[in-house]
């Protein structure tokens, strides 16, 4: 039988090979449309009641049920009586639709708009122009009194909106600037509160030697947006009326990417040189900007911006104006993955300052923004620690960045949030959170770096709960992202992330290949704190995964163990038939750090406990290895694992029962 799909862009209905569906009487569709907005997820009978009815009836439940009985009929009408029912489920306390991503109008729009993000323009035109076709009418057209539906119609209008205005711009791309108007017209006639919408369309006008009417245009936008909302046009639009009154060459089509970017570069820097004085604080911010845009090329660029990071904040402190100081700290929002810091002592100073720069704040809601950006700031640079400071700044600077309700805040609170949620094992469902809200908030606000950050701390995530298709969907949308806004380091993790599931298949002697391949690539990179000691620790690992007598028997007592020392000696002493020194090692290591290594640590600490049967040490290691179980130890860094948590917890538990 031909499968069922499903369209919510519009009012709501079902087809089955082009035919639609009978859905009876408004409740049933109501029941169906809510499903779907659930999005495969189960939803209580009595949540059904409540959306369905604002007085529920005597007999609501049993009502529900009717209602699921009959459109599971006009689903699956060859369903035999009493078979489970394939599309619209019952599970625990109530229903869920089943039905997969392509089955549904919407979601297939979605998937059509992340693809048409990291596609070539041509591409990304193409598939817009199908993805847009799929709308006919507002989403879940019928329900727009329902409070259910209310959320998922405005994300899905956004979307549509952000959709054609992304087509707009994949045509101006591609020369076809003539072909831009008539669709921004339209869509500003509607929503003339659309900024990036004005200026793509006074680009178009300007593109088809119409100065004069792109000029008309972005006076109109300021009169519209003063009058309807109060407000001056964006740094966008401003900029765009004076490059278009000063016809400047670089709005016309690019021909020469590279040659342009080199023209505009020279004569941008000569511009500021002219008008900016020496010393000034926008000298100060704008320095900080450039060091962020330097630090995601990796390498020689990370490293310069660490070197330099200290003297302009330095230099903001001395104007003695904790505003300004505030945000050439919170500029400096470069996404961190990693959680272990690059430099310490760097990262004390900025704390340090980003402390002083708090107590100097004037109370009040006006200087909200700037403590936010002080907060995550903490939060990102007191990576690895187990004191609850930072993770109590993590959480205030999201409560914040709520409040305030500026995306690009947002997604550098939640990164904040991220590096403070490593203080104890079995946390990756969290992180995944964190990293789906991070994609889902970046993609639609075009916050590129951070929904790089959003698929990596999700591949990381499903690596530690062992689902590999997922995390292979996020490697390969970090990549694709990466390769078109050339953030070159993200090749370094979705490299190791590939060493890592080779590991976790089964395939040693290719793994050890892989990681000393990955390892390569990291010399130079500008990742100390990722760098120092992972290679050797990924082999013990590895071992240790395959048999714990192969892992003491490799342990290396002259390699480069870095900070993981303290977890690796043990197996060194143990190697060179020491077992009471082995045992003084690992009865004095400390707690592991707070970082995406916690279990792979732990994991060492317990299969050098059980070799010696030390009960206190295995009792310790118990209690904190158990919150993961079910889960793959270490492999929520998307480096490196020691095998399941499980197995670990068994063998403690054989060596205790001992």
């Amino acid at each position: 039988m031909e499968r069922v799909t499903f369209g919510v862009l519009g009012p709501v209905t079902a087809e089955r090979g082009g035919a639609g569906l009978a859905l009876k009487g408004p409740r049933h569709r109501a029941v169906l449309a809510r499903l779907i907005v659930a999005r495969r997820r189960v939803v209580p009978v009595s949540r059904l009641v409540t959306d369905l009815w604002p007085e529920p009836p005597a007999g609501a439940v049993g009502a529900v049920q009717t209602f699921v009985a009959a459109l599971r009929r006009v689903l699956e009408p060859e369903r035999p009586p009493r078979a489970p029912a394939r599309l619209l489920v019952t599970e625990g306390p109530g229903y869920a639709l089943r039905a997969a991503p392509e089955e549904v109008d919407a979601w297939r729009f979605e998937t059509a708009l992340d693809a048409a993000r990291t596609a070539p323009p041509a591409a990304a035109l193409e598939t817009l122009d199908a993805a847009l076709g799929l709308w006919r009418g507002p989403a879940y057209a019928g329900f727009e009194a329902e409070e259910w539906a209310r959320g998922e119609r405005a994300r899905l209008a956004e979307l549509r909106l952000r959709a054609v205005e992304d087509r707009a711009a994949a045509r101006l791309a591609l020369g076809l600037a003539a072909e831009a108007v008539p669709d921004l017209d339209a869509h500003l006639t509607d929503h003339p509160w659309r900024e990036d919408a004005w200026r793509l369309l006074a680009l178009a006008l300007y593109r088809t030697g119409r100065q004069a009417d792109a000029l008309a245009v972005l006076r109109h936008a300021r009169a519209t947006l003063a009058d309807r909302l109060g407000l001056d046009p964006g740094p966008a639009l401003r900029r765009l009326e004076a490059a278009v009154l000063a016809q400047d060459p670089a709005l016309d089509q690019p021909t020469a990417p590279a040659a342009t970017a080199d023209r505009l570069w020279t004569r941008a820097t000569a511009a500021y040189d002219r008008a900016v004085a020496a010393g000034a604080r926008a000298r100060v911010e704008a320095t900080v900007g450039l060091l962020r845009n330097l630090a995601v090329t990796g390498g020689g660029g990370l490293a310069a911006a660490r070197e330099h990071r200290p003297a302009a904040i330095a230099s903001a402190e001395e104007f003695g104006d904790p505003e300004l100081t505030a945000r050439v700290i919170g500029a400096y929002d470069v996404p961190a993955i990693w959680t272990r810091s690059d430099d310490p002592d760097l990262a004390a100073r900025v704390v340090a300052a980003a402390r002083r720069a708090l107590a100097a704040l004037p109370p009040g809601a006006a200087h909200d923004a700037a403590r936010c950006r002080l907060l995550a700031t903490i939060a990102v640079e007191s990576r690895g620690t187990r004191d609850p400071g930072p993770r109590r700044a993590a959480a205030q600077a999201e409560e914040l960045a709520r409040r305030v309700d500026d995306p690009a805040l947002l997604a550098f609170a939640l990164n904040g949030v991220f590096m403070q949620s490593c203080d104890r094992a079995g946390l990756a469902p969290r992180r995944d959170a964190i990293g789906a809200e991070l994609v889902q908030l970046a993609a639609r606000h075009g916050l590129v770096t951070y929904e790089v950050l959003g698929h990596l701390i999700r591949l990381q995530a499903h690596c530690a709960l062992g689902d590999f298709p997922a995390a292979d969907r996020h490697a390969a949308a970090a990549d694709h992202l990466a390769d078109r806004h050339e953030l070159p380091l993200v090749g370094v993790f979705t490299q190791w992330y590939a060493a890592l599931r080779t590991a976790a298949t089964g395939r040693p002697r290719e793994a050890e290949a892989a990681y000393r391949a990955a390892a390569a690539r990291l010399d130079g990179a500008g990742m100390p704190g990722l760098e120092t000691g992972l290679l050797p620790l990924a082999l013990l690992c590895l071992r240790l995964a395959g048999d714990p007598a192969t892992a003491v028997a490799s342990a290396d007592p002259d390699a480069d163990w870095g900070p993981y020392r303290p977890w690796a000696e043990p197996f060194t002493l143990l190697r060179q038939g020491r077992p009471d020194e082995a045992r003084t090692a690992l009865r004095a290591q400390p707690e592991p750090p707070a970082d995406l290594l916690y279990e792979a640590l732990c994991s060492l600490s317990a299969a050098v406990a059980v070799e010696l049967g030390d009960r206190e040490v295995l009792d310790r290691v118990h209690a904190r290895l158990r919150p993961a179980a079910g889960q793959l130890a270490g492999a929520g860094s998307g480096l490196l694992t020691a095998g399941p948590v499980d197995r670990h917890l068994a063998a403690i538990a054989a060596a205790s029962a001992r």
